[in-house]
């Protein structure tokens, strides 16, 4: 029977995937995967499943998302079960409407299992808060750019705000970003920057928005990568209350 599972393969460490995920994996006939889908999820695929690679990796040809939809409508009616594996969670920046809105004119069911996004795992995995009682009550889950290349009007409102802001694929538009923070009077927000999270190949750097392009140049920082800019990023190293903190902000 066609069937298109869009699944979420978690921020790249291979255990922060869930067991309906693993499941529904090993359920596949054909999968499709993303280029931040960490190839370790693979082993649970049944014998004589198709696995096919359709991300986008740096030098390397890429498919359109017209091209991936098509494969999956093809696939479906030829194999049956489709799973599309995304990095982080369907929803999140995965284009996941794009491929339901396919599967579903073709006729094909659709199912999402939900993953992990990196907008959470990044921050957490390094004690980072995303939000923390007297020092921000919200945040916000942004892109870097917009489709049409541009920067997303969002951040000039975020940056406004008291809000803990995550940014992602924003590394080539670094600069930009940061100006409209500064802008907005925010010079000294701490950022933390971290790469390839949940991985061994993870890494970080931490300053503050006039000062992090330089020492991201000096880490070598570059996607696939999460930005967090906020007070929030003051609680990874603090060793005081968070009373005391939120003192120490108010004397600034």
């Amino acid at each position: 029977m066609a069937y298109l599972s869009l699944v979420g393969a978690g921020p790249g460490d291979p255990e922060l995937i869930t067991l309906k995920a693993i499941n529904t994996i090993r359920e596949a006939d054909v999968i499709l995967y993303d280029a931040l889908v960490n190839e370790a999820l693979l082993q649970y695929a049944k014998p004589g499943a198709v696995l096919k690679f359709v991300g986008k990796r740096y030098g390397c040809h890429s498919l359109s998302q017209q091209e991936i939809n098509h494969l999956i409508v093809e696939y479906a009616q030829s194999h049956g079960h489709v799973v599309r594996l995304k990095g982080g969670d369907p929803f999140v920046f995965g284009r996941a409407g794009e491929e339901i809105a396919a599967a579903k004119a073709a006729g094909i069911p659709v199912q999402v299992i939900p993953g992990i996004s990196s907008a959470l795992a990044a921050p957490a995995g390094q004690m980072i808060p995303l939000t923390s009682r007297g020092i921000t009550e919200s945040f916000w889950v942004t892109t870097g750019t917009t489709l049409t290349g541009g920067i997303s009007s969002d951040l000039e409102l975020a940056a406004q705000s008291t809000a803990t802001v995550i940014i992602l694929m924003a590394m080539s538009r670094l600069e930009a970003i940061m100006e409209i923070f500064t802008r907005h009077g925010k010079g000294d927000m701490p950022v933390a920057i971290i790469q390839n999270s949940t991985t061994e190949k993870e890494k970080m750097v931490i300053g503050t928005v006039k000062d992090i392009i330089f020492k991201s140049q000096y880490a070598g920082m570059a996607n696939p990568a999460v930005i967090v800019i906020g007070e929030v990023v003051r609680l990874r190293d603090f060793t005081g209350t968070v009373k005391e903190l939120i003192k120490r902000n108010e004397e600034r």
